[in-house]
């Protein structure tokens, strides 16, 4: 069964090119972002890993680590490290778990047989300090994801897990968002210094409440 909202991501043991972790004491009280890769030595996947290696200090800015896995061995990881520099101009700064016998892919259902039964798809997990899985993207193994996206999205899962709100579309950090629809006019002022104005009664604006 796949994994759903909620579910604690699964623990495992691997070997990666930043040597063997353990999944779970590796992330700490960190967020955690897991995206997998088809294969090594396939051109988005090189386009992908250069530019996370880019953001990864945007990533740290929120307290989040990222992992990158394929099906491949850390040897062909290793190899492939030099050919990520080449053609994005950034270094690989982050550990890529090498998972030849899909033990990783399987327990977080990155194999999908109807579109192939050798390779993950690109399969994106956000996991929270809980090691609760926050959110799940799955990608066609021929479209590149935008990591700007996912950045995007974990800003809105660490502010609306600390805050009685929720992010409206296209929202950026920095922008107004909604108060829970729970919380009475009465509550809301209290809780929202800033005030707040009322679309409709089930849709109301305040500004961010930690910025």
């Amino acid at each position: 069964m796949a994994l759903q909202l909620g579910d604690t991501a699964p623990d495992f043991t691997a070997d990666t090119t930043d040597g063997p972790i353990r999944f779970h004491e590796w992330l700490g009280d960190s967020w955690g972002v897991l995206f997998s890769h088809p294969k090594d030595f396939t051109p988005v996947c090189t386009t992908e890993l250069g530019e996370v290696a880019r953001l990864k200090g945007e990533f740290e800015k929120r307290n989040a680590k990222v992992i990158g896995i394929s099906v491949d061995s850390v040897a062909s990881h290793d190899d492939w490290a030099q050919d990520i520099e080449d053609a994005t101009g950034h270094k690989l700064n982050y550990p890529l778990i090498g998972d030849e016998d899909r033990k990783v892919s399987d327990l977080y259902g990155m194999i999908h047989p109807a579109a192939s039964d050798t390779l993950t798809v690109r399969s994106v997990f956000i996991i929270g300090p809980d090691k609760k899985v926050k959110l799940t993207i799955t990608y066609p193994a021929s479209t590149g994801r935008n990591f700007e996206e996912i950045l995007r999205v974990l800003d809105s899962l660490q502010l609306t897990s600390d805050y009685s709100v929720s992010t409206p579309v296209n929202w950026h950090d920095g922008e107004d968002v909604i108060i829970a629809p729970a919380i009475d006019d009465e509550s809301a002022t209290d809780r929202f210094p800033k005030g707040f104005r009322t679309v409709k009664p089930y849709l109301r604006y305040t500004p961010q409440p930690n910025r």
